[in-house]
């Protein structure tokens, strides 16, 4: 990834964030964004500073205007995009659907799905054939997530927006894949769900627990690697400790099946992550 450009969204924090330290560990320029509110110098300096990631603002990105204007300042600054993460995503627990107000439902959308479409937009005036991107979303949105039913339901967007965009830009040269991750130790959880819940967070998956962000970074290293997965495109790899409760479609274990064939066969010709 020497040389390539990435944008991430919500890179201040949880999986967004170790998406931005592995990118810039394998060479990568990495711009991202952060909750609106937090100063650039609540700011980790190890990650703006010695990896070369640099905070690209707060913007509200749930409207077209922000995407437009956040995209273009990268664009201004690194002179391209090579890799979009749209990573930003809210949630709030619910236990009926009278707790889902009409604008908490908007909010939600904006900044989980509508955003994805804002900034994808606006990013492929400024990507070339080889570019990739890579969405976010959830083992919620094919196991159901009752609890925080609006956010389930846009992660179930983002995969059939995943796919479709793969398909019309396949010509292109372009790919777009999906990470679809199950129970992660992020900011997110505390933040959105009692407390009673975060004690078992994890327990009913078979590895008996939740995932560090670091585990599912590599996942996204390995989806902007032309090298590793240049004949990958509208699929989701499931890091999700064999979630049972989760259904895949037909193609997808076969998409997880061939990342870790193409990781073992990798460690046996010595290949290395930071030679994409």
């Amino acid at each position: 990834m020497q040389g390539k450009v990435a944008l991430v969204t919500g890179g201040d924090s949880g999986i967004g964030r170790a998406v931005c330290l592995h990118f810039a560990l394998e060479g990568a320029t990495v711009a991202f964004t952060y909750v609106k509110g937090v100063e650039d110098k609540d700011k980790d300096d190890t990650l703006v500073m010695l990896l070369e990631a640099k905070a690209a603002g707060a913007a509200d990105i749930g409207f077209d205007e922000n995407c437009r204007k956040l995209v273009d300042l990268v664009a201004k600054e690194y002179g391209r995009i090579d890799i979009l993460v749209n990573n930003a995503a809210e949630q709030h627990l619910s236990h009926s659907m009278d707790d889902v107000t009409e604008s908490r439902l908007e909010r939600v959308f904006r900044t989980n799905i509508f955003s994805q479409f804002f900034l994808t937009r606006h990013a492929l005036k400024y990507m070339r054939e080889g570019s990739a991107i890579i969405n976010s979303t959830s083992v919620n949105a094919y196991s159901g997530g009752s609890e925080v039913l609006d956010y389930t339901a846009t992660k179930g967007a983002i995969v059939a927006f995943t796919r479709g965009l793969a398909l019309q830009l396949a010509s292109k040269g372009i790919r777009v894949n999906a990470v679809a991750p199950g129970p992660v130790w992020t900011p997110l959880q505390p933040a959105s769900m009692p407390a009673e819940s975060m004690k078992g967070l994890g327990s009913s998956v078979p590895m008996g627990r939740a995932a560090q962000p670091h585990e599912i970074a590599p996942c996204y290293v390995f989806l902007a690697c032309n090298e590793c997965s240049s004949y990958f495109t509208g699929q989701v790899l499931h890091p999700n400790g064999k979630n049972a409760s989760s259904i895949a479609t037909h193609n997808e274990p076969s998409t997880c099946l061939g990342f870790l064939l193409m990781v073992f066969v990798s460690e046996l010709v010595g290949f290395r992550w930071n030679d994409c």
